[in-house]
């Protein structure tokens, strides 16, 4: 376990070199953020105008709302994942890519990229959905299971663009890829997510020290600090999970470690695990 862990750490850390090459890769989740940002006040500012009319926005037409929400976000986040993803298997297969290698095959599979977003859109809306109904185990459950799809799907997006296959194909492959590296998909996600934790809750000492002190503008001026910090760490993050993801699945599918990384660690780390005192695949 802490062998795993140790490796993982260290595939984040070859993980964040790829990225200090190309570090155009940061606009494209600066930009989903952006993009983000307007869908939701775009949703929600015409809600608020509505005032006493509001409870008329409900049942058949909160559902379409809700729907067509869900769809535009997932639709924004899966473009710039595409792009980032895009970039980073360039780099990874030997190129040097630049911004608009990424935009342009986002463009060239806005098919597909439509498909995955309507396909996550109705999971993501059900799912929530059979929470709201759902008592506190049922939600408990319901989260498990979003949690499963999540990672089941991984690598959905990469074959879809990659390998040019449909939604249904890159389902099925990506389970398929999940189970050949389940270990480190999980560790490195987790590992990547408790970093990152970690330093949100430090940069958020310094604001509650200024609350506790009582100086309201000393105050003020942190917590502003503390959302741009909280926003760069969000930033990095999400480029350091796409550069992961795609590393992950470039071995897993060609078997060729990509030379940004060390040729020991990928193969130690996807190495065929003991089974029952025996050496087999997962």
């Amino acid at each position: 376990m802490f062998e795993s862990v140790s490796r993982s750490f260290s595939l984040i850390k070859e993980s964040w070199r790829v990225l200090s090459l190309d570090r155009e890769i940061l606009l494209f989740p600066v930009l989903s953020g952006i993009a983000l940002l307007f869908i939701l006040i775009s949703f929600v500012l015409p809600i608020l105008f509505m005032g006493d009319s509001r409870p008329a926005f409900s049942g058949g037409l909160l559902l379409v709302g809700l729907f067509l929400f869900y769809l535009l976000c997932y639709f924004v986040v899966i473009y710039f994942n595409t792009a980032l993803i895009t970039c980073a298997r360039i780099r990874l297969t030997g190129g040097n890519p630049v911004f608009m290698d990424g935009i342009r095959n986002a463009n060239a599979h806005l098919g597909p990229i439509f498909i995955w977003a309507m396909i996550s859109a109705t999971i993501g809306l059900v799912l929530h959905l059979l929470q709201e109904r759902a008592g506190f185990i049922g939600q408990i459950i319901i989260g498990l299971i979003g949690a499963a799809w999540s990672l089941v799907t991984y690598f959905a997006i990469p074959v879809m663009i990659f390998e040019e296959k449909g939604p249904l194909e890159a389902i099925q492959q990506s389970a398929s890829l999940f189970r050949k590296t389940w270990g480190e998909t999980l560790v490195g996600q987790v590992s990547i997510g408790i970093v990152f934790v970690l330093l949100g809750i430090t940069g958020l000492i310094p604001v509650f020290l200024a609350l506790m002190s009582g100086i309201f503008p000393l105050f003020l001026v942190l917590l502003a600090v503390f959302i741009i910090y909280l926003a760069i760490l969000m930033v990095i993050g999400s480029s350091l999970q796409g550069v992961y993801n795609t590393a992950l699945y470039l071995y897993a599918t060609t078997g060729n470690v990509p030379e940004a990384y060390s040729k020991e660690l990928i193969e130690n780390a996807f190495a065929p695990k003991p089974v029952g005192g025996m050496r087999g695949n997962i």
